[in-house]
């Protein structure tokens, strides 16, 4: 790998540690050759977040518009002077990840822009956007061009993306009702949460999770611990909600401290051994 290469790279693993020291500390138990790429494409799909929901001092329709172009121009060409661009082109071409996932990812990204409320319809289209393809492009990687062992592991991987982002959502009502006006869970009135609109959303983020592990397990053993760390971290998030009112779900973001998540490292470390996973 040449400096320029190895310096973009390095640009999206600073971005990673400085945004996620979840998903920094995650990455850090896959196998070597799978770093890079999923600090790249964490790296991409943060800056594109960072435009829809930090920017608003800027025109960031034209500014995400900007960002897609750039995006499928690198790919393209196979270069950019962009090094989270030029990082994620490079992971894009190496290992065949589908325009169609990249532009459902900055898709949804947009949408952020245009909808405060969404149907049941509408709901599906942005967790796929947003997370599911997210985790198809982890699973290219970790697949290695290899196309059987990618289309048997898609539904997992889509389920195990699909829970992260609603426990996302659970988490961040707070911020996403009363600081930018978005209520993604359809039928949902936040003016009056209830402990049954709660639970009926943990019982399908609980059904995501179980098909999930399943996918997990079916890994490669290079990917499957860092799979599984993100796994763990994000499923006592969830125990933490669960565990949490309704009302005050809506007052205050539930998180998992750094001290429980380096608990869940060794202890996700431990079951790999153990062959648990």
């Amino acid at each position: 790998m040449n400096l320029f290469d190895e310096t973009c790279f390095e640009c999206s693993k600073l971005i990673t540690a400085k945004y996620s020291t979840s998903f920094s500390t995650g990455i850090k138990a896959f196998d070597k050759r799978y770093r890079y790429p999923v600090y790249a494409i964490y790296g991409f799909v943060r800056y594109a977040d960072e435009i829809v929901d930090t920017f608003y001092d800027h025109n960031q329709r034209e500014l995400i518009e900007d960002f897609r172009a750039e995006t499928f121009k690198a790919i393209d060409r196979g270069i950019s002077t962009n090094p989270v661009l030029q990082s994620f082109q490079q992971v894009v071409n190496q290992y065949n990840i589908e325009k169609d996932l990249i532009d459902a990812f900055l898709t949804s990204m947009k949408m952020d822009l245009d909808k405060t409320a969404y149907d049941d319809d509408g709901y599906k289209t942005y967790i796929y956007g947003s997370a599911e393809v997210v985790g198809l492009m982890c699973l290219r990687i970790f697949c290695e061009n290899n196309a059987d062992q990618y289309n048997q592991l898609v539904p997992k991987a889509r389920s195990l993306g699909s829970a992260f982002q609603k426990i996302n959502f659970l988490r961040d009502i707070k911020s996403d009702y009363e600081d930018r006006g978005r209520t993604y869970f359809p039928e949902v009135d936040f003016t009056n949460f209830t402990e049954a609109d709660k639970q009926l959303i943990e019982t399908d983020i609980k059904k995501d999770f179980d098909d999930a592990l399943e996918g997990i397990k079916q890994l490669p053993n290079g990917s499957r611990l860092g799979v599984y760390v993100a796994y763990v971290y994000y499923l006592q998030l969830f125990k933490k909600i669960k565990a949490t009112t309704a009302l005050t779900i809506m007052q205050k973001r539930i998180r998992v401290s750094d001290t429980q998540k380096l608990g869940l490292y060794f202890k996700a470390r431990l079951h790999q051994k153990l062959n648990i996973i």
